[in-house]
């Protein structure tokens, strides 16, 4: 069990957001905007997959998760609520998310079915956030400093998905999920999680005028592939979910405490 704190960040999400906001980057920019168009839908699912997922276990059960599913839905919330903010400012700026819409689709079936389908594809989403919030922890610096404000909002929410990277998945494995549906939900969560990042990234890019661009696509090449790219950095540690003696617990979170150690001035916890 953890000790999930819920913080208010104390940053100012009314200003707009430039252009190229991340290191000046075209296709960096493009790549966090389609993810935070994600986050709103996203986040709200979690929650209510968690949540629901909670209320089928039995008291004893309850008992031992309810800090800690208490904690996860405070902290997704505010996820939720800051990036539908970042998101007003990217719609300002002529980007359109598709994303979202398609994504609620895709999700409606799952009302219907049991609950461990819907607790199963959030812990697989975790870990892919939990893999690229240790990732950007740890490479920081390539969010430039043009904008203080958003590189804080990224790393602040990297540093919180690490932090509760377990929950999901220990309340799957307490309502009596199993490996194989659980190895299922990732393998269908992978295609369906980079399908849509790639497709909201060139739609953002397309919009933005850059997409045809030479240096979009070499950046994209290094960003993804290179020496500190995402694709490469994060493989191995994607592949351990399939492992039947995995659990999130078992990657290192040691930058997601350092990061909220050295910048509690950004953030206070809600009812200080």
């Amino acid at each position: 069990m953890t000790d999930l704190v819920v913080r208010r960040l104390l940053v100012d999400m009314e200003q707009p957001i430039a252009r190229h906001w991340c290191a000046g980057d075209a296709f960096r920019t493009a790549l966090f905007n389609a993810l935070s168009m994600s986050f709103p839908v996203g986040e709200q699912f979690f929650i209510d997959a968690v949540r629901n997922g909670f209320k089928e276990l039995p008291p004893e059960k309850q008992a031992l998760f309810q800090k800690d599913v208490q904690g996860f839905i405070g902290q997704e919330a505010t996820h939720r609520r800051l990036h539908s903010l970042y998101n007003a400012h990217l719609e300002k700026l002529g980007l359109v998310n598709e994303w979202a819409p398609r994504a609620q689709e895709r999700l409606k079936p799952l009302e219907t079915v049991d609950v461990r389908h819907a607790v199963a594809i959030t812990a697989a989403n975790e870990h892919f956030t939990a893999l690229m919030a240790d990732w950007m922890l740890h490479n920081a610096d390539l969010f430039g400093d043009q904008d203080e404000r958003l590189k804080t909002l990224w790393l602040w929410h990297s540093a919180e998905e690490s932090e509760h990277k377990s929950i999901a998945f220990d309340v799957y494995v307490a309502l009596g999920g199993n490996h194989e549906w659980r190895v299922q939900w990732m393998k269908r969560v992978t295609w369906i999680f980079l399908g849509d990042t790639l497709r909201q990234t060139i739609a953002n890019l397309r919009r933005d005028g850059t997409l045809w661009k030479w240096g979009t696509w070499t950046s994209a090449f290094s960003y993804l592939f290179g020496k500190r790219g995402i694709v490469r950095q994060n493989y191995k540690a994607w592949r351990e979910y399939f492992r039947p003696d995995f659990h999130p617990s078992q990657q290192d979170s040691t930058a997601s405490e350092r990061w909220l150690k050295e910048h509690s001035a950004v953030f206070v916890p809600v009812g200080a």
